[in-house]
């Protein structure tokens, strides 16, 4: 889920001009990424994290509950982002936008914790 506008929107009310924004996702099957939003390069994000981390490759926790790869891909990308903020305005590259990733088997009820921290 694509969240760019939300966090700026969020660092913009704060009002802080020099500081550091954190983005996190609670959970162990959820990741924050930046990433080009371009539907090939979101198509070739999903392709890779199926070949890198396969579901149903005979992982030990499947035997609770079935979704070792979400764990093991969340693990991969991580929970979180900190950015910097500049001027008032969140630093990315041009075409670096900021996703949630949910990964688990079926979706979840989600929230995103937003922390803009500076002066």
């Amino acid at each position: 889920m694509f969240v760019t506008c939300k966090v700026e929107e969020i660092v913009g009310r704060r009002g802080v001009k020099e500081g550091q924004d954190l983005v996190f996702v609670p959970g162990a099957t959820g990741a924050v990424v930046t990433i080009e939003h371009e539907k090939g390069l979101l198509e070739d994000f999903k392709r890779i994290l199926k070949e890198i981390v396969p579901k149903g490759a005979g992982y030990r926790h499947d035997l609770i509950d079935n979704n070792a790869h979400s764990h093991l891909r969340a693990t991969l990308l991580g929970p979180s982002l900190v950015l910097p903020i500049v001027e008032g305005q969140v630093v990315r590259g041009i075409w670096q936008q900021i996703f949630f990733v949910e990964l688990d088997v079926k979706p979840r009820r989600r929230r995103l914790v937003v922390q803009v921290m500076g002066d």
